[in-house]
């Protein structure tokens, strides 16, 4: 169960309907009819590895379509304010099969695009965006997604090769890799941090379940 804050919530209200219990504040007690009181404890939220990413100075974000979900909290937390953290360059690169599926944190995306601009920080954010569906490919044309659209390449990411862009460009620094998506991705990925072909930076390898 989820922790819910509000305690006229929908976790409270869920709670409350077990054996008709009627929840009362104070206490933590659902009292079932009249006497039987029942406790009930409630634990979590639990952090993902996607809160890591603020624990370095470099990190690189993996998305396999909706996989990009646990990483929009990383999004917004830079927006909200991105020199309270550590880490000061997010590679972030995002999959998708259908050119429509960037639009769901398209919004996002150029807030924290634009606000980095505006802060003389626009090497912070490396933003790479690959659709792999050919056929009857679309465009973003709009004008408040360009900054989406010239980031945007056709098929698939070389691994090898954003690796070694990464590498070449942060000597002697630990990056993040942190990976949501298909566990071909994931693989390929882990096995590249493993590799020990990269000298002069280190690849630490973490992992988001995708369901």
């Amino acid at each position: 169960m989820s922790n819910n804050r509000n305690p006229d919530g929908d976790a409270t209200t869920a709670a409350a309907s077990v054996g008709r219990a009627r929840p009362t504040r104070g206490g933590g007690h659902l009292t079932i009819g009249t006497s039987l009181p029942l406790m009930l404890y409630v634990d979590g939220p639990f952090g993902s590895s996607s809160e890591e990413v603020f624990n370095y100075e470099v990190s690189l974000c993996v998305a396999g379509g909706i996989g990009v979900t646990p990483f929009a909290c990383v999004l917004r937390a830079l927006l909200d304010g991105w020199k309270q953290f550590r880490l000061r360059r997010l590679y972030f690169v995002w999959v998708c099969r259908e050119l429509q599926s960037f639009y769901w944190f398209s919004e996002l995306l150029c807030a924290l695009h634009h606000k980095l601009w505006q802060e003389n920080r626009p090497d912070y954010l490396n933003l790479k965006l690959f659709v792999s569906k050919t056929e009857d490919l679309q465009s973003m044309s709009e004008e408040k997604y360009r900054p989406l659209s010239s980031r945007l390449s056709i098929g698939r990411p070389g691994w090898k090769l954003l690796f070694d862009e990464i590498g070449n460009a942060n000597k002697h620094k630990r990056v993040g890799v942190f990976c949501c998506g298909p566990k071909g991705i994931s693989r390929t990925l882990h096995r590249l941090c493993n590799s020990g072909r990269f000298t002069g930076v280190t690849f630490e390898f973490n992992k988001e379940s995708f369901s």
